[in-house]
């Protein structure tokens, strides 16, 4: 008898197979909270499986400058029960809690990126308000968008921070629900996988948009911060140098690829989907800092073009999505110009595309 495919899991910032880890080789609380947060993650998320929004065929909504999102933060109490007690909302003063006012920050400034940027009205561009829910579970080792908020643990506290803590978690997270509204990507193999990227490149944008920094003064890490300090790791992923952001006797080493000649054969993590991100992340990081200026300026308007292109289909591979982005990039910045240029170089140099 064959031997059956794991499930499909719904997206989530960290990724399954370290979770895997730490519940084998951590010290037992830790090993349990890993668990725990696993099971969260398989049964209580699982709902969501076959949930994401519709895409409609009709025009995207007409952009309306509202000058501000809707928020609404909420806490859960330690609970799974979503929302939970409705702490502040939009225009309120900052509460007490840490996490409660990171997230809110953290969500008004994704928002600022889509709409003043993109010119997107909130997540599926017709004013979505935002909501969200700290303090989930206990000490519940993730975060994650649901199709209708999001969702942020506190973390276990010997291996990782608040889910709060990184404005570029948060980012990652609703552009899940940007991509829900737009091109649905199957969250399964090479599609899957260019849906995880796609949360990096503009959860990196829009660090690097509060940072005011060019494309040449990120860091380009991905949750820079998430891990305690006694924890070896840099970094979630790292877009610049997939496979270097942790190497760690208990996490392992990070096993992300930054080529095609290294892409990572797996049923686990939904085909890799979180592993072999590092394929297109390190494509635009090598298109971004080959132009000069901000990288929401340049590589991020080519990459939102394509992700609300019609032609961007469901299943679309790594080598589909990158002829859209050459696409995309003659559009914008014209045929033959330095923007066009360094879209199809980055693709060459990741081997996705052949020179």
């Amino acid at each position: 008898m064959p031997l059956r495919s794991p499930p499909i899991l719904p997206p989530s910032f960290v990724p399954p197979y370290l979770l895997d880890r730490l519940a084998a080789h951590a010290d037992a609380p830790v090993s349990a909270r890993a668990a725990n947060t696993l099971m969260i993650d398989r049964e209580h998320r699982g709902l969501r499986e076959f949930l994401a929004p519709q895409i409609s065929s009709a025009p995207s909504p007409p952009y309306a400058k509202r000058g501000s999102p809707e928020r609404k933060i909420h806490d859960a109490g330690n609970t799974t029960q979503l929302p939970g007690k409705l702490i502040r909302t939009e225009g309120q003063a900052a509460s007490k809690d840490l996490a409660v006012d990171e997230a809110y920050d953290a969500l008004g400034a994704t928002w600022r990126l889509y709409h003043d940027i993109y010119e997107r009205n909130s997540i599926d561009g017709a004013g979505m308000p935002l909501l969200g829910s700290v303090h989930y579970g206990n000490d519940y080792d993730n975060a994650f968008w649901n199709g209708t908020q999001m969702v942020f643990g506190d973390g276990d506290g010997e291996v990782f921070n608040r889910f709060t803590i990184a404005v570029d978690i948060i980012g990652h997270e609703l552009t899940h629900g940007v991509i829900d509204h737009e091109s649905a990507l199957v969250y399964q193999g090479q599609s899957g996988a260019l849906n995880e990227s796609i949360c990096d490149v503009f959860g990196a944008l829009v660090k690097q948009h509060v940072l005011k920094q060019t494309a040449q003064q990120a860091d380009w890490l991905v949750g820079a911060g998430l891990f305690m300090e006694t924890v070896k790791a840099r970094a979630l992923r790292s877009m610049a140098e997939p496979g270097t952001a942790y190497d760690d006797p208990v996490l392992g080493k990070d096993p992300q690829p930054a080529h095609m000649k290294d892409i990572v054969l797996t049923r686990q993590d939904n085909g890799g989907v979180h592993i072999n991100s590092g394929i297109p992340n390190r494509a635009f990081y090598l298109a971004a800092t080959a132009i000069d200026g901000p990288a929401w300026e340049t590589a991020g308007r080519i990459w939102y073009d394509t992700v609300c292109d019609r032609r961007f289909k469901q299943d679309a591979d790594f080598a589909a999505f990158a002829e859209l982005t050459v696409s995309a990039a003659a559009k914008r910045f014209s045929a033959g110009g330095a923007a066009h240029k360094a879209v199809i170089a980055a693709w060459n140099t990741v081997g996705v595309t052949a020179s």
